[in-house]
C-alpha cells in the first residue's frame, strides 16, 4: 500500500476538502484526486461521498481513517527511532504552546538550549491551550506545553499558571491583589477566546458562582486585552506567563471562595508513541529552567498555592 496516498487520505479527510491538502503536499488537486481513486479501488471501498464542490467520509472511511493516522503514526515513529539509534542528539522536535508560553518561556529558554544541542531542530507549533490536547493526540506535535489534567498523556510539571484579572491603575478595585469572580459581575471583561484554557476556568467559575461575566471583548492577543483594560474600556482576564507592562496599570489574582483560577503547566507528549532522547533532554532541561523561575511569578508569589497534580 502507498503511504503517500494513505497520507492524502488523511489531509483531505481533516480538512473536508481537496484544494488545502493538495497544496500543502505539493500535488494538484487532480492528482490528489487520482490518489484517492487508486487508494479506494486497492482497497475496494469508497472513502469519500461526493457532496457539490465538498467531501465527506463514508462510515467506511471513518472506520479507516483513524486506522490509517495509526499507521502513519507507527511509520513515522520507526523513522524516529532509526534517527535516535543512530544518534541521540539529532533529529527535529515538535512542540506546541500557547503565544503567551513561547514569549514569556521559551523565547528565553530556546536560545541557549540550541547552543547546547545543535543537531536538534526545535520546530515551534502555537496554538491556544484547550487545542494543544488534540494536536498532540493527532500527532501534529511531540511535546506540548499546556495545563495538567489531561490523563491520555504523560507529562512532567513546569509551573502554577493563574488567571490574573488586570485592571486600569486608577480602577476603584485597583488597589487589590486577588479578586472574588463576584466581584467581576458588574465589570466590562476583556478575555481570550475559547481556544485558550483560561476561557474554560473563568466560565466554569462564574457557572458555580451563578454570575453573568460582561464580556465586552474576545480576542487571541493577550496584549490586546491588556492595551484595552490600560485605555480604560474594561478590566482584562489573562494567564499569568502574559507579559504585562508595568505602567498604568494593577494586576490581581482572580479567585472563587479564596480558591485561585487556575492549573499547573506540563511538559506533556503521548505515552503511546516513541519520544526520542532528545526530546526527553529536551524536557529535562525545561524542568530544570523552571525551577529557577517562570514567567508570572511576581504576580503570583504571594498567591494561594494551587494544588500540585501527579505527573511522571
Amino acid at each position: 500500500m502507498n503511504l503517500r496516498f494513505l497520507r492524502t487520505f488523511v489531509a483531505i479527510a481533516d480538512n473536508g476538502g481537496v484544494a488545502r491538502p493538495a497544496a500543502r503536499l505539493n500535488l494538484t488537486q487532480s492528482a490528489a484526486s487520482r490518489q484517492i481513486q487508486a487508494l479506494e479501488d486497492e482497497l475496494g471501498l469508497r472513502l469519500f461521498a461526493r457532496i457539490g464542490r465538498g467531501t465527506r467520509l463514508t462510515s467506511e472511511g471513518e472506520d479507516l481513517l483513524e486506522r490509517s493516522r495509526r499507521l502513519l503514526f507507527d511509520v513515522a515513529a520507526l523513522g524516529d527511532r532509526a534517527s535516535a539509534l543512530k544518534s541521540g542528539e539529532v533529529g527535529v522536535l515538535r512542540v506546541g504552546a500557547t503565544p503567551q508560553t513561547i514569549e514569556g518561556l521559551l523565547a528565553e529558554f530556546l536560545p541557549r538550549y540550541r547552543k547546547c544541542h545543535i543537531g536538534v531542530q526545535v520546530h515551534l507549533v502555537e496554538d491556544g491551550g484547550a487545542r494543544l490536547p488534540s494536536r498532540l493526540e493527532r500527532g501534529d506535535i511531540d511535546v506540548a506545553i499546556m495545563p495538567a489534567g489531561d490523563e491520555r498523556f504523560r507529562g512532567r510539571l513546569l509551573y502554577p499558571m493563574y488567571l490574573l484579572a488586570v485592571l486600569p491603575q486608577h480602577h476603584r478595585l485597583g488597589r487589590r491583589t486577588a479578586l472574588d469572580v463576584t466581584e467581576l459581575a458588574d465589570e466590562l471583561l476583556l478575555r481570550l477566546t475559547p481556544s485558550f484554557a483560561s476561557h474554560g476556568w473563568f466560565d466554569a467559575a462564574c457557572h458555580v458562582a451563578h454570575v453573568r461575566p460582561r464580556i465586552l471583548h474576545e480576542s487571541v492577543a493577550a496584549q490586546t486585552l491588556i492595551a484595552l483594560a490600560k485605555a480604560g474600556h474594561g478590566i482584562a482576564l489573562v494567564p499569568s506567563p502574559v507579559r504585562i507592562p508595568r505602567a498604568g496599570i494593577s494586576v490581581a489574582v482572580v479567585m472563587h471562595r479564596e480558591i485561585p483560577l487556575g492549573l499547573w503547566t506540563v511538559a506533556a507528549w503521548h505515552p503511546k508513541r516513541y519520544l526520542a532522547p532528545y526530546a526527553s533532554n529536551f524536557i529535562e532541561e525545561l524542568v530544570a529552567h523552571c525551577q529557577r523561575g517562570y514567567p508570572g511569578l511576581e504576580y503570583v508569589r504571594k498567591a494561594p498555592r494551587l494544588p500540585k497534580p501527579e505527573a511522571e
